[in-house]
């Protein structure tokens, strides 16, 4: 893909890490978007080209039509032919995964694992056989301990304890952001960004919000946590652009609850006595996006208090 300076992705990456100024934006990117259809897939795909990335999404249904591959990601063949190039196309500067059973509870256990860790384990292979050296990729809230049963540790949590999965769906997620642990330091110019997304929303979402505020314990299972797809396509573009070589993982949220009710009620009522992990306001989110903030610039634009009367 070209640019104002005629390098390739890596080439720019090799140049930032010699100290030189950072020559490129996320702007001009070549991007293989696996999950394209799905409920983020979707929304990311969109908000990618609308900010002038060259996107093919790779999905098992999908339109035909340009920018569209139909790929089985548990498959590693069709995985590394699609990302080595589709019918000649130009090399990808990026992969974008979020191809997978979206939640626990879909399918059954043996079914969620046998298409989650195979089809994430094929995508960074085959990106790193390739030679695609930026890779962004859906985690989850759930690695913090969700449904939180067992209440966490404090609140906000946030990425510095260890992970808690309580399904498989867990343990998978647990798994991959393990395997990019161990892919990042075999390939020390590999950048490997773990997205721990909360509970994807879109605006048709929103109008059953006001219900959640009867009963504090139908969304305490994640903190009364929610992201707007839209934010979740951000959190991605911001990652695309800043992420250095290596692995990291952030929270990914909206910056306020679901709820109306102010956060105090609802932790004196639902999480008695887990320690206070500093400062929030009546209704900032309790999924921590401090270090998203800090390091990625990530900065959460909508609400579901803007789409609700």
């Amino acid at each position: 893909m070209g640019s104002a300076t005629g390098l390739r992705l890596s080439d720019r990456l090799v140049r930032n890490r010699l100290g030189r100024p950072h020559p490129w934006q996320a702007e001009d990117m070549r991007i293989a978007l696996t999950g394209s259809t799905g409920k983020l897939g979707s929304v990311v795909a969109r908000e990618l080209r609308s900010s002038g990335h060259e996107v093919t999404g790779l999905d098992v249904v999908g339109p035909r039509g340009p920018g569209f591959v139909q790929v089985d990601l548990t498959d590693y063949g069709q995985v590394v032919d699609a990302l080595g190039g589709v019918d000649r196309a130009e090399p990808f500067d990026a992969v974008v995964h979020l191809g997978a059973i979206p939640a626990p509870g879909i399918r059954t256990d043996v079914a969620t694992f046998h298409n989650n860790m195979p089809s994430t384990f094929n995508v960074f292979w085959a990106a790193v056989r390739v030679g695609i050296r930026r890779i962004v990729y859906a985690s989850s809230e759930t690695v913090l301990g969700l449904p939180f049963d067992v209440p966490p540790p404090y609140i906000p949590v946030d990425e510095e304890y260890p992970a808690r999965p309580e399904s498989v769906y867990s343990i998978v997620k647990v798994l991959e952001e393990q395997l990019a642990t161990e892919l990042v330091r075999w390939h020390p110019d590999l950048s490997i960004t773990a997205l721990r997304f909360s509970n994807v929303m879109v605006p048709e979402d929103y109008a059953e919000f006001p219900s959640f505020d009867a009963d504090a314990t139908l969304r305490k299972w994640n903190l009364w946590g929610y992201i707007d797809a839209r934010d979740g396509a951000q959190a991605i573009e911001r990652a695309l652009a800043v992420a250095a070589p290596g692995f990291d993982r952030f929270i990914i949220a909206a910056a306020d609850t679901v709820m109306s009710r102010p956060n105090a009620e609802l932790i004196d009522e639902v999480f008695p006595g887990v320690p206070l992990n500093g400062e929030f306001g009546e209704h900032d989110t309790l999924l921590s996006i401090h270090k998203a903030r800090r390091v990625l610039g990530y900065a959460p634009r909508h609400s579901w208090r803007d789409h609700v009367v």
